[in-house]
């Protein structure tokens, strides 16, 4: 399979669900600041240009986290990556949904990608303000789902690999997380396969 991610981005969860599978794998890297999503190689692998992006051994291309995350879980079942009940797999696609579409995408998208949601300026700061508000109301959520729980559905599951992302992020940005929350990305820091990917991605 061929990989195409941006180190440090929402695709190291991804990256993470593939070592914890043990899968072979390609990696490409996508340099977003050099508008890499956008040349006409990528586009035709992926037209959105967005990451991440997961080619198959046939040729298909599997594009958004929730789906490449949900591929691999029904893909690998013996590995348990999502809850064999219904409604079990059906919170998880849930919390990892609201992570991706509201946390990253409304929340941390204004914080990092302030000029796309900034008409002016001035906008700016009060664009980041949003931005961090949506994004700690929803840890303020996810620290609900993880009282007396070490993971988000009980044991590791791919929406743990959503949550990973955006506290990382957070940790970065020195946004102070809920104690559940904090528990549960120190939690994901000891995990080898976590600390193995962090380190091919270039960090310590």
């Amino acid at each position: 399979m061929k990989f195409y991610m941006t180190p440090g981005s929402c695709t190291t969860g991804i990256h993470i669900l593939l070592e914890e599978l043990d899968l072979p794998f390609e990696v490409y890297i996508v340099n977003l600041p050099a508008g890499d999503h956008h040349k006409p190689d990528y586009v035709a692998i992926n037209p959105k240009s967005t990451i991440p992006t997961l080619v198959l051994d046939d040729g298909t291309a599997l594009t958004e986290f929730q789906a490449i995350a949900w591929w691999l879980a029904r893909s690998y079942p013996r590995r348990k990556l999502i809850p064999e009940d219904l409604i079990g797999e059906t919170q998880v696609i849930e919390a990892m949904s609201y992570i991706v579409g509201t946390m990253h995408l409304q929340g941390f998208a204004r914080i990092f990608a302030t000029t796309h949601f900034a008409i002016n300026e001035a906008d700016t700061e009060a664009v980041q303000a949003r931005g961090r508000e949506i994004a700690e109301k929803g840890f303020s959520i996810m620290n609900d789902v993880l009282a007396g729980k070490d993971y988000l559905a009980g044991t590791f599951s791919i929406a743990d690999a959503a949550l990973f992302y955006v506290e990382f992020w957070a940790d970065k940005l020195k946004m102070e997380l809920p104690p559940h929350c904090l528990a549960h990305y120190r939690r994901m820091l000891e995990r080898p396969v976590v600390q193995r990917v962090l380190r091919e991605e270039g960090y310590r």
